[in-house]
Order: structure tokens, then sequence, then C-alpha cells
């Protein structure tokens, strides 16, 4: 038997398909296994390159990946999606992800912190509610428009905000519906 150099992982939710190769890429087993039983099993296994699409949860298991010592390297799907030779499935997508990792040219995908992560998330956060309150504003003087009051940005900006302080409950509530009117 020959000593498996790389694993590749495609990530899904429940179960992650593996397919590890050799140094000269002859397959050497493809596994199906749970979320536990893959960090079991990376653990067990002898440090080797760690292989996965970069996507959603490949970050945290990266890490995890990385702290037992295997060299991680994440691709982007765009750049696996050339290797799948056969109908895009789990098994497919976890050898693609071999043979994109094999490459000597490959681009690939730096590993973020926790910190880069939550930094990430806070910023599509913000984004999302600043996308709301724009769509609350443009809903808001669309009704006042359908009742015939046309009213200016400024003006549906302050209603907005004392809208959106009043569903979320704020004390600036009062103030703000005490200036409209």
């Amino acid at each position: 038997m020959s000593v498996v150099t790389i694993i590749g992982v495609d990530l899904v939710k429940r179960v992650f398909q593996l397919h590890g190769a050799c140094q000269d890429g002859a397959v050497a087993f493809r596994k199906k296994l749970s979320r536990g039983q893959l960090q079991a099993f990376v653990a067990r296994h002898p440090k080797c390159v760690i292989a996965m699409e970069a996507c959603a949860t490949a970050h945290g298991w990266g890490r995890e990946v990385a702290k037992l010592g295997h060299e991680v390297r994440l691709i982007p799907p765009v750049y696996v999606k050339p290797f799948v030779k056969r109908q895009k499935n789990d098994v497919a997508d976890a050898e693609a992800t071999v043979e994109a990792a094999l490459r000597p040219t490959m681009r690939f995908v730096a590993l973020k912190t926790e910190d880069q992560q939550a930094r990430a998330m806070l910023f599509r956060t913000r984004q999302m509610f600043v996308g709301q309150r724009t769509q609350l504003i443009n809903a808001l003087r669309g009704h006042l428009a359908e009742h015939g009051l046309v009213a200016a940005n400024a003006l549906a900006n302050k209603m907005s905000r004392g809208l959106w302080a009043m569903m979320t409950k704020q004390e600036e509530y009062r103030n703000l519906v005490a200036a409209l009117v």
C-alpha cells in the first residue's frame, strides 16, 4: 500500500466525502465520513496535504486540520470545477479537489483566522442592515405616495428612523416622533 500524500475533502452539511491519493495521483481510498468521524480520521492519519474547496465552512475546518499538523490547501470552487470528470456529486468533487491541488500552478486561498472571519461577518451584517433600512425607507415612501403624500428623501429618512426605532423598541423613538409633529 502506498503512502497517502493528499486527501481531498468535499465539505457538505452532514457527511463528508474523502478522496485519498498517492504522490503519483493513484487512488488510495474513497471514504464517506460524518462530522465527528472526519476529525478523528484526520487526527489518526499521518501528516499530509488536505485540500478543500474554499466554501463557507472551509476556513473553520482548515484551522482544525492545521492544528493537527496537516498542510491545508483551500481552492476556489471555480478552479476545481474543470477537474470534475463525470457528473457532479460529492465523490467526483472530492476527486476533482485532489486533481486541482496537485497542479503546480494552482492558486490557493489563504486560510482566514477567526478574527478575520468575525470582522467579515460584522461587515456583511452591517451591509445587510443598511440594505434593509433602504428597503424600509423606499417602502415607506411608496406607501405614503399611495395616499397622496409624496415625501422628500430627508423626511422619509427621518420617518424611517423613527419607525426603525419603534420596531426595535428604542427610547429615541419618542424623540423622533416629537420632532416630526
